[in-house]
């Protein structure tokens, strides 16, 4: 396991960062960005004294998309569409979904409707790249649509959020708005045009954020947009349209919603996000673990832990279907307003990479591709990520303990752990919980060697949108942020 942040060690971190202000966080310039060079620079700051005084934030914001839930609802989307005065509608699916049900219904929603024109974009592909997002982006701008649909998974929707962003911002490059410091994370000013996601996977809670991610082949790691201005005016949750996903893409589907949950729940206060924004429109979309992220987020981690496991052993089992349909739009709702961290983070080098290294493809994917799901992805280094986050705050790592036995913190099997071992009992849950759905034990099991790990510590550094949010960590670039991320992949190699 990796060793867990001492109280001592997270104080000192979490005191560094509040006297260092990375100069690529929130940058707002122009050129490019190389996000090794923005962290040597982070390593010249030499003094306290050599940047301006920084204050913590002290208010949250909460933003979500239009939700509307039941079964059979997509049969409505044309109507809303027709409601909206859509003048062309682009719908973006990909080469799967096109064929299955919930594309067939939606389609013929808008062809009942008269006078609603309307395009399809069916190349989306799974795990989305530059050149497939830079392909939706020019088929987009040439078919200049009013609206846009996605029905499919998270690649889908976020697919169609950079297409519809690009189509608006006509002349701007794709990395003029990519997260800092891999792109320059220039703000969102203008309007963007209404977009409906209909999911059909419980899993990344795409419907309801501002949040698109993709995998630029080039630095061989994941990372993205994330801007309330792109998130759907409405996600369209059909509880019909999880029934045709294979066993195993519920299973790597429901371990995001898991972790997207855990690690917004567990990630640091909003009130020690910093630096606080000059300007309320700076405020990010990651904020820290809020009120009214955790209602939403431990309701989603509860109804995970009870029913993915179910889905796992029947796929006739529509109640627990449902129930994490819900549990992936209100992870969606935690984590988009609060953050996740460290999972996610070292997540993105472990798919990347794949491509040119183990070349693991995982079983239920019909692709001709090498490729690690999100979910898995972001499941591999969970046991070792929440055994480190676990000093930072006990009581919450002990509730969600309890919810992987079935209990609650009171319960004296929970209640009599001490608060120094709570991160290694919830290893061992975690990791019970993944090898009962089958997931790979760990990077060894997907390709991976000891001799990896700087590649993947490398590739999680400049991950700063969501390693700010992580507990214990610091200063990524530091000595010390290094040394945490090396343990926690050396322990996520094998358990």
């Amino acid at each position: 396991m990796a060793p867990p942040a001492s109280r001592s060690a997270i104080r000192r971190l979490l005191n560094a960062a509040q006297h260092t202000a990375c100069p690529c966080h929130g940058c707002r310039a122009g050129g490019a960005h190389n996000p090794l060079q923005a962290i040597n620079q982070m390593r010249k700051l030499a003094t306290p004294v050599d940047v301006l005084p920084v204050e913590k934030e002290y208010a949250f914001e909460v933003a979500a998309a239009n939700l509307r839930f039941g079964e059979g609802v997509t049969r409505e989307v044309g109507m809303d569409l027709k409601n909206m005065k859509a003048r062309k509608v682009g719908v973006f699916t990909d080469p799967i979904v096109a064929k299955l049900p919930p594309a067939k219904m939606a389609i013929a929603s808008l062809e009942s409707q008269t006078d609603l024109p309307f395009v399809i974009y069916d190349r989306v592909v799974a795990e989305p790249t530059e050149a497939s997002w830079r392909d939706a982006i020019a088929w987009a701008r040439a078919n200049d649509c009013s609206h846009f649909l996605a029905v499919g998974g998270g690649s889908v929707m976020d697919t169609a959020k950079a297409a519809n962003l690009f189509s608006v911002y006509k002349d701007a490059d794709l990395f003029d708005f990519i997260n800092a410091p891999v792109g320059k994370g220039l703000p969102i000013t203008e309007a963007l045009r209404p977009l409906i996601a209909v999911p059909t996977t419980a899993g990344t809670g795409s419907e309801t954020t501002g949040t698109a991610i993709l995998d630029i082949t080039s630095m061989s790691f994941k990372t993205g947009i994330a801007n309330r201005a792109m998130k759907p005016v409405l996600g369209i949750v059909d509880t019909l349209n999880t029934r045709s996903c294979s066993r195993e893409l519920h299973i790597s589907s429901g371990l995001d919603v898991l972790f997207h949950s855990l690690e917004s729940y567990t990630a640091i206060p909003y009130t020690e996000r910093i630096p606080r924004p000059s300007n309320p429109n700076l405020r990010p979309a990651y904020q820290g673990s809020n009120p009214v992220a955790d209602i939403f987020s431990m309701w989603a981690l509860r109804t995970t832990v009870e029913c993915l496991p179910r889905i796992s052993k029947n796929l006739d089992d529509y109640q627990a279907m449902q129930q994490m349909m819900l549990a992936a739009s209100f992870a969606g709702i935690g984590f988009g307003n609060a953050g996740v961290h460290l999972c996610h983070g070292i997540s993105y080098p472990i798919s990347g990479l794949n491509k040119q290294g183990p070349k693991y493809k995982y079983a239920g994917y019909d692709v001709d591709h090498p490729i690690i799901p999100h979910g898995v992805s972001v499941a591999l280094s969970a046991p070792a990520v929440f055994n480190f986050t676990a000093p930072s705050s006990p009581s919450r790592h002990r509730e969600a303990l309890a919810i992987f036995h079935g209990t609650t913190p009171a319960d004296s099997s929970i209640s009599a752990i001490p608060d120094s071992e709570i991160g290694a009992h919830l290893f061992e849950a975690i990791a019970r919980f993944l090898d009962n759905l089958g997931v790979p034990r760990g990077l060894k099991a997907v390709g991976y060697t000891k001799a990896d790990v700087a590649k993947l510590v490398d590739g999680t550094i400049p991950q700063r949108r969501v390693l700010d949010l992580a507990p214990g960590i610091g200063d990524v670039a530091g000595a010390d942020g290094r040394e945490h991320l090396t343990a926690i992949i050396e322990s996520s190699l094998e358990y």
